[in-house]
């Protein structure tokens, strides 16, 4: 039954896979690419969110556990960032929302995460000419990206991240940290709200492959780092597939 499960959705494990690869190998999660897969083929809006939100978290998992070892977080900067984001990702995640609704607001958060990972180019953040962000915006912001975090099925860390280089929050390597440990927290808390809603509902068999097909490619990413793949490079071949499917479903739904 699970190999029949594997071959009737064999495409949907290999991109899986790759993303988790590639993600993990920059300390992201994935999210808003495993979105847009899953928003491609047939399965229940209502499931679509709770499968991302669990690779999330097993593909950050890891990622977390390394930063902290490399004592690359700021507690008393990031804690601000999941003050509100945590509760309000829990409630966009139990929010009832109707498909119309829930496929509009994912395809502009795709195409919005399209367009902020194509221009990350521009983003040149170095360790010099760091500044602390303000703790009331640290507050503001990531309450509503956790908020729209959990609506859609994400961690949030396409969103964070882009914002925390424009403003020189940090060095690169303490906001990938960051955005790890915000993707990690705010899946977390999205996937408990949907829990509780009485719609919720996952495929367990199609599910459990995917977690550990992303586990697999996690894992690997972690190990590869960045040695292999550019994070340019990455940004922008995801930011094509995203725009893609983002347009698709803007088209569909509108």
């Amino acid at each position: 039954m699970i190999f029949e499960t594997i071959i009737n959705n064999w495409q949907i494990v290999i991109l899986f896979f790759s993303i988790a690869v590639l993600y993990s190998s920059v300390g992201f999660g994935g999210g808003s690419s495993y979105l847009a897969v899953l928003a491609l083929t047939g399965i229940a809006y209502t499931q679509i969110r709770s499968t991302a939100l669990l690779c999330n978290i097993i593909v950050v998992f890891s990622n977390v556990f390394l930063y902290q070892k490399h004592k690359l977080y700021n507690w008393k900067k990031v804690l601000p960032l999941v003050f509100f984001s945590i509760p309000l990702a829990f409630l966009g995640g139990y929010l009832r929302i109707n498909q119309t609704f829930f496929f509009i607001l994912l395809g502009f958060t795709l195409l919005f995460a399209a367009i902020t990972m194509w221009a990350s180019k521009k983003i040149v953040v170095s360790t010099q000419n760091k500044k602390d962000f303000n703790t009331t915006k640290n507050v503001a912001y990531g309450g509503i990206i956790g908020f729209i975090s959990g609506m859609v099925g994400i961690g949030g860390g396409v969103f964070l991240a882009p914002l925390l280089h424009l403003t020189n929050w940090d060095s690169p390597k303490k906001i990938a940290a960051t955005a790890s440990f915000f993707i990690l927290v705010n899946s977390i808390s999205g996937l408990i709200g949907q829990y509780i809603n009485p719609d919720f509902f996952i495929d367990w068999q199609l599910t459990s492959i995917l977690l550990f097909t992303v586990f697999l490619g996690g894992q690997i990413g972690i190990r590869i780092s960045n040695n292999f793949f550019s994070p340019i490079q990455l940004k922008r071949a995801t930011a094509i597939l995203i725009a893609f499917v983002s347009i698709r479903i803007l088209i569909k739904y509108l």
